[in-house]
């Protein structure tokens, strides 16, 4: 799958500035969100810190496949819910012991900033605090391999080696990162998992190029590998029901390595009051 053309010096700067808005935006919610606040509230917050930061959700109705148009302005999946949760999913506050993963897409003048991470309401159990630190170890490993002279598969050999070869996780199946810039989804798909068949990732050894985008982002669970949805629902489930992060990124390959256009989010407070 060819990739678009490398950015030029004032695109980069756009971008940057996109996925900055989104660092702005978890940064603003990290100390907004409380046990007792539901996810319709939340959502609404974000809405409102995207208007104060003059952005729009990038995905408040997206559609992809049958799936009807996606209707929040985040992504809001708890405990066992991977990805795609909706503000209207879940009714219930949340309470001690949730896990949110909290997934916020931004359009900034043209430019697309797309950059999940995980929070704890109240302290993690400590298996839940082991997972969440290796949702953010394996992407810094993945990250540091994004680099010329490496392919795409050198990402999903290091993030997939730490998970499930040196920390006993599993790194959910069907999901992937991906290609962005203007729009939210393009090439190349970013697989987290090595496959046995070329064909099934057509990507996997096309090169790091200078000049790409992607948002890459491992999504782990406690028990499984398998997840499931239900039919033209957006939210998507372990298979197990079991606990469930992920975090996410924006990089720009350049020259010297990734550059990480969402720097910041790793001093974000992850547990929550």
């Amino acid at each position: 799958m060819s990739l678009p053309p490398p950015l030029r010096p004032v695109e980069i700067d756009a971008a940057f500035a996109a996925a900055q808005c989104v660092v702005e935006t978890h940064r603003q919610l990290s100390v907004w969100m409380k046990t007792g606040v539901t996810l319709a509230r939340i959502d609404a917050e974000v809405a409102r810190v995207l208007e104060s930061l003059r952005c729009r959700s990038a995905f408040l109705h997206y559609r992809a496949g049958r799936t009807p148009p996606f209707p929040s302005h985040a992504c809001l999946s708890v405990n066992e819910c991977v990805v795609h949760g909706t503000a209207g999913y879940l009714e219930r506050p949340m309470q001690e012991g949730d896990v949110l993963k909290l997934d916020i897409g931004v359009v900034h003048n043209g430019w697309i900033g797309d950059a999940a991470w995980t929070y704890s309401f109240g302290e993690p159990k400590p298996e839940v605090r082991r997972l969440m630190e290796c949702g953010k170890a394996s992407l810094k490993r993945g990250i540091s391999e994004l680099r010329p002279g490496n392919t795409f598969e050198h990402w999903a050999r290091a993030v997939q080696g730490y998970v499930e070869g040196e920390s006993g996780f599993f790194l959910v199946r069907g999901l992937g990162g991906h290609g962005y810039g203007r729009k939210l989804h393009g090439p190349p798909y970013v697989s987290n998992v090595m496959v046995e068949f070329p064909e099934v990732w057509e990507d996997a050894r096309t090169p790091c190029r200078p000049g790409t985008l992607i948002a890459v982002e491992p999504m782990i669970a406690m028990g499984t590998a398998s997840v499931f949805q239900h039919k033209n629902a957006w939210p998507v489930y372990t298979q197990d029901g079991s606990m469930s992060v992920h975090y996410e990124h924006d990089v720009l390959i350049t020259e010297d390595g990734p550059r990480v256009l969402t720097e910041g989010m790793e001093d974000l407070p992850d547990v929550l009051g």
